[in-house]
């Protein structure tokens, strides 16, 4: 795809999105099948006058796998990293080593170019993020979630204590903190903070969970991507002790056994999607995870969401037509969203 289509959408990750200004220095950190992108990233970032690095590292060949320590201390030292990487990095303790340095980090996990040019990168984020902030809100204030769905997900989910947490795709303000830096100038408010983009989601991490859930959407972290049959999981205790299903079933088990690992099977997360651009499951990564009035269940690390599990992989199953409570309240009726009283200002 030409590069002069996929400006249109490095420019809003750069401009919107992470808010680069001027004299801040941007890690755009990829591996070799994406380097495309994030040349492309990079031409945007460098059209703001920021001081632009491009760090290559070869596909870790799973979600959640920890990055080379070299691209880790290159992040730590930026303002802004950026992330067209063919596997997740977003649940390691690199990742969370930038952001607990004030690096304001955005996540393009197995992007593609047509998700530069169409699709959830159309998404009005600012407009959207106040929506993303309640929820996350309202998920933080819950003592307790029940999750169900046509396709016979029935869990419940102990959320007392957790943080709920927002992630709308927009890591930077046009604010400014009262400190100078790069020759004079202002560094944007809210450094630490990580979103991926553009799946606008807002999710915790679960203290317990009990009960059973069918993913009858995708599983995109392990590029199964839209589901042939069912998954079906049974959770006790908030791990998975047993699975079923058809072959993609088969293949998540062996992935699980493999690793030998009993973190793997950790319920980590409960996530809402709340970009309207992106209507359907396609097995894309992102696009799935932000899939409007869709639920996912994200297995595995849950140290990067609020709780205090680190595994060697973390991976997201999605689900339609979800009905969420929280508390009793509705979240998420039969695939709508319903939007939570807004907290005053």
């Amino acid at each position: 795809m030409n590069a002069f289509l996929m400006m249109k959408g490095a420019r809003k990750i750069v401009e919107v999105c992470t808010a680069v200004t001027p004299g801040e220095k941007v890690v755009i950190v990829t591996d070799s099948s994406l380097v495309e992108i994030a040349d492309v990233l990079a031409a945007a970032a460098h059209e703001r006058e920021a001081e632009v690095v491009i760090a290559v590292m070869a596909p870790t060949g799973v979600d959640g796998a920890e990055p080379p320590r070299a691209v880790v201390e290159a992040m730590k030292a930026a303002d802004v990293a950026i992330l067209p990487v063919s596997y997740s990095i977003s649940h390691s303790e690199g990742v969370r080593e930038a952001l607990a340095s004030g690096t304001r980090v955005a996540a393009l996990s197995a992007f593609t170019k047509d998700m530069m040019v169409r699709g959830g990168i159309d998404a009005d984020f600012p407009k959207l993020r106040p929506l993303c902030d309640a929820v996350a809100a309202a998920m933080g204030k819950a003592r307790e979630a029940v999750l169900t769905t046509p396709a016979g997900t029935d869990v419940r989910l102990n959320l007392a204590g957790r943080p709920g947490n927002s992630h709308p795709c927009i890591v930077g303000d046009r604010g400014v903190l009262p400190r100078p830096i790069h020759d004079a100038r202002m560094r944007v408010a809210r450094p630490g903070k990580y979103t991926a983009i553009p799946n606008v989601e807002a999710n915790i991490s679960p203290v317990a969970a009990e009960g059973v859930i069918v993913f009858d959407g995708s599983i995109p972290n392990l590029r199964m991507g839209v589901v042939d049959a069912p998954v079906v999981v049974e959770v006790r205790g908030g791990s998975i002790v047993r699975i079923s299903g058809g072959k993609q079933a088969s293949i998540l088990r062996g992935i699980w056994h493999r690793q030998a690992d009993p973190s793997v099977y950790n319920i980590a997360q409960l996530a809402v999607g709340l970009n309207p651009e992106c209507t359907a499951f396609t097995g894309v990564f992102l696009n799935d995870h932000g899939a409007w009035g869709t639920v996912h269940i994200g297995i595995g690390t849950s140290a990067s969401l609020g709780g205090s599990t680190q595994s060697p992989m973390h991976l997201d199953g999605m689900m339609y037509a979800p009905t969420l409570l929280l508390d009793g309240r509705p979240i998420v009726e039969n695939g709508e969203v319903v939007e939570p009283a807004m907290e005053p200002a």
